[in-house]
């Protein structure tokens, strides 16, 4: 019978291509008191994915885990290419860790954002992932000046968050109450239905917004 995860911890399943990858993470991830390893398929907080690259047995693999276990989601990942990171995100994947990232101090910073609902990207893939949308998306926003089903606010709240601020910087930047910030990621990511911040982000890249 599985246990409940215990009070203060993150639980989480890991799920990989080949046995050696899989227990590398859980090796890495053993010392780590915020984190508690499940060693089977029962519910987690957070489902950390492991692959080389995002082909379409990887994706479907991606899909199948995220409908199973129904949590958010880490994928530590060798490339992805800027089109194939929406469908990733779409899928529920609240973070992506380069695999030649992927230190053990770097996978828990992933996994604690995810298990609050934050998004974590690598820079570098969200600065090409903005460069291509936004060439792709140009010319979309609504000529009257306004942005389709986004308030300004909330269009100046989830460009902040694409830069990788947290609530605290957002809230400092636009000078709003941190409670303000997110509210408005609230309200967002309920009246779109959206699953998280990353979530969030790519529907605006995907739309034009920012």
């Amino acid at each position: 019978m599985t246990s409940a995860p215990k009070p203060n911890r993150v639980r989480i399943t890991v799920t990989a291509p080949d046995p050696i990858s899989r227990e590398g993470v859980l090796s890495q991830l053993r010392r780590y008191p915020e984190i508690e390893l499940s060693e089977d398929s029962g519910p987690a907080t957070v489902a950390l994915l492991i692959e080389d690259v995002l082909d379409e047995a990887a994706l479907s693999r991606l899909r199948r885990t995220m409908r199973s276990e129904g949590a958010r989601a880490v994928l530590v990942v060798g490339t992805v290419r800027e089109h194939e990171l929406l469908d990733v995100l779409e899928c529920g994947v609240g973070a992506v860790v380069w695999r030649r990232e992927a230190t053990a101090r770097r996978l828990v910073h992933a996994v604690l954002t995810a298990a609050k609902g934050g998004g974590d990207l690598p820079a570098d893939l969200l600065g090409r992932l903005i460069s291509q949308v936004g060439r792709l998306h140009r010319g979309c926003a609504d000529q009257s000046g306004g942005f389709r089903g986004l308030t300004q606010r909330e269009v100046d709240v989830v460009r902040l968050v694409a830069e990788g601020l947290d609530t605290a910087e957002i809230a400092l930047k636009l000078s709003y109450s941190e409670r303000t910030v997110k509210n408005v990621m609230h309200g967002l990511t309920t009246r779109l239905h959206l699953r998280n911040r990353a979530h969030a982000v790519a529907y605006a890249l995907r739309e034009g917004y920012i």
